[in-house]
């Protein structure tokens, strides 16, 4: 059974606890020697035993990002917490815990072998994400339902379920019910179960199981149509279009215009309304069309662009390793020759012309870097420019659709004045039919009071109109900007500033080579004057590569900062 805190002192996860862990358990011999001098980077570790440590709290796991197999058996944790950056996980024991509900697991998409043997758990549930799931231990907790097998039918590749020592596994038939309903299942209580034993199964409930097949079929075409309209939706927001497809703009025009509700109880406004939404639904539809038309150029647009910068980037990556392979494979040949020298005056000539080499090769690739520069630099201008079209096109094409919508509200609006006017004139005849509500008899007490309503029910008409055309600039010129905003400064400025890092690193790996190379030669020739030799030369190349490393840098991220003002 799981510890309790009476018998035991809690422990958290800490640093110490982690790294004496991760000791443990990883290389040993001479590869344990250099890990621990070197240290292991937690991102780096697979497979983690963190069992029988009396841990109460799971915590301070977020640097395991690549770990697969997590043992926190033995403990007395009692919540599933803390887990969410283990996306890699692939097997996790929570055994002989205090664990009372299934939960934090959305995460863990890729899980497939899970035990949660020996806890307080009452019910399975929240599963839904473990769509991988091939073996789940959940024997010896207090599952009391036996509907809660049910809940395990979604997981088509679960081979292997342990069960046992739960109260619902003293119903009657509890094999023969859990055989029928989970059909994929290979071993329960770590027994096979046969096929004479799912036949059996499948006779005896065979009403329940169509009847329950019948019901997950209904409820995974429910969930597919509900996903279908959910990308519908999303699709629709990114062509900034959504809901104008249906009578929305004018059910929201009415919404909140409670003057315009009484008037509509006019005798004769109920015609011209279906009119007037009619006549409005099909330029928002209108609208609604051309959003979605413009949206695929974009996209288009987009696609292409990161099409021409991937190949660009390709390109210039191809002509950057075919100058680092040209150069190792002079670099072999000089090695070679250096070896083989006794004479002092050659190996001096083959260490300058090995370290000339070093510097054309960092000119070969800054200069590479350089023409990346420009040449993304050009697309992203002519990338913008295309944008700044594209939305210009569409936000011009939205003001006309709304302005016919105006429009259609100005001529309701005047139509509803000659209505409210003739009603007005009927009240003070005492011409109006007896069954009109007190409200509007209020409005048509006066001229005054009755245009007031129509003036201020066309204002909220219009005023929400507005407001739709306003969300829609707003929200796509949002967009726009942050989208080239992102492309300078956390695309392309990054990605120089990383490169030329990256090249650096190499020169400076080179030299340091080379130092050595150099240091061995005096040592070949017997005289350390070599040493004084190569070292002037060492200083000079790299006094050389410094300089010309802030020239190359500071000029390609000025030019990336001077497209981005």
């Amino acid at each position: 059974m799981s510890r309790l805190y009476d018998t035991v002192e809690p422990s958290v996860i800490d640093e110490e606890m982690l790294h004496k862990a991760v000791e443990e358990q990883g290389p040993k011999d001479e590869a344990g020697k250099i890990a621990k001098k070197e240290g292991i980077n937690f991102a780096d570790v697979l497979s983690l035993r963190l069992d029988f440590k009396n841990i109460l709290k799971i915590d301070n796991l977020w640097e395991f990002t690549s770990l697969t197999k997590l043992q926190l058996d033995n403990n007395i944790i009692e919540k599933i917490e803390g887990l969410d950056v283990l996306v890699n996980l692939l097997w996790l024991d929570l055994s002989f815990n205090n664990i009372e509900v299934i939960e934090g697991l959305s995460k863990l998409t890729k899980l497939q072998d899970l035990t949660l043997y020996n806890n307080h758990i009452s019910k399975i549930e929240n599963l839904e994400a473990q769509v991988n799931l091939e073996v789940f231990s959940i024997g010896n907790n207090e599952i009391k339902d036996i509907k809660d097998i049910l809940n395990l039918r979604s997981f088509t590749k679960l081979k292997t379920l342990n069960i046992g020592n739960n109260p619902v596994c003293q119903e009657e038939n509890f094999k023969l019910y859990v055989a029928a309903f989970l059909p994929n299942l290979e071993f329960l209580d770590y027994r096979l179960l046969d096929q004479q034993t799912k036949v059996a199964a499948y006779e005896k409930y065979q009403n329940q199981v169509e009847e329950q097949n019948d019901k997950d079929n209904k409820a995974k075409t429910a969930a597919e149509n509900e996903e279908k309209l959910k990308e519908l939706v999303e699709l629709q927001q990114k062509a900034y279009i959504e809901y104008l497809d249906t009578d929305k703009l004018f059910v929201d025009m009415y919404a909140d215009d409670p003057e315009g509700n009484k008037l509509n109880e006019i005798p004769g406004v109920d015609e011209m309304l279906v009119f007037f939404k009619e006549k409005l639904v099909n330029v928002c539809k209108e609208l609604f069309n051309f959003g979605l038309q413009e949206y695929e150029k974009r996209k288009a647009e987009v696609d292409m662009f990161w099409e021409c910068v991937n190949e660009a980037k390709l390109e210039n990556k191809q002509e950057g390793m075919k100058a680092i392979a040209d150069f190792n494979s002079k670099k072999k040949l000089i090695f070679l020759e250096i070896q083989s020298l006794t004479d002092s005056k050659l190996m001096e000539a083959k260490l300058r012309g090995y370290n000339d080499m070093i510097s054309q090769l960092w000119d070969k690739l800054m200069g590479l870097e350089l023409q990346l520069v420009d040449q993304l630099e050009e697309i992203i201008k002519d990338f913008d420019r295309n944008m700044q079209d594209l939305v210009g096109v569409f936000l011009e094409n939205v003001q006309g659709y709304l302005t016919q919508a105006r429009e259609l509200e100005n001529m309701h609006n005047e139509k509803m004045i000659e209505m409210a006017t003739t009603a007005l004139e009927k009240a003070a005849k005492n011409e109006l039919d007896d069954d009109i509500s007190e409200d509007l008899r209020m409005l048509l007490v006066d001229k005054d009071t009755v245009m007031n309503a129509v003036t201020s029910s066309h204002d909220v008409h219009l005023l929400k109109i507005d407001n739709k055309e306003d969300d829609i600039v707003t929200r796509i010129n949002g967009w726009l900007k942050n989208m080239i905003t992102s492309i300078h400064n956390e695309e392309e400025i990054k990605r120089n500033r990383t490169r030329v890092t990256e090249i650096n690193h190499l020169i400076d790996h080179l030299r340091e080579e080379s130092e050595g190379l150099d240091l061995a030669a005096a040592d070949q020739l017997g005289t350390r004057s070599r040493v004084a030799f190569g070292g002037s030369i060492m200083k000079q190349s790299t006094g050389e590569i410094s300089t010309s490393t802030k020239q190359y840098g500071s000029s390609a991220t000025s030019s990336l900062r001077g497209s981005n003002n």
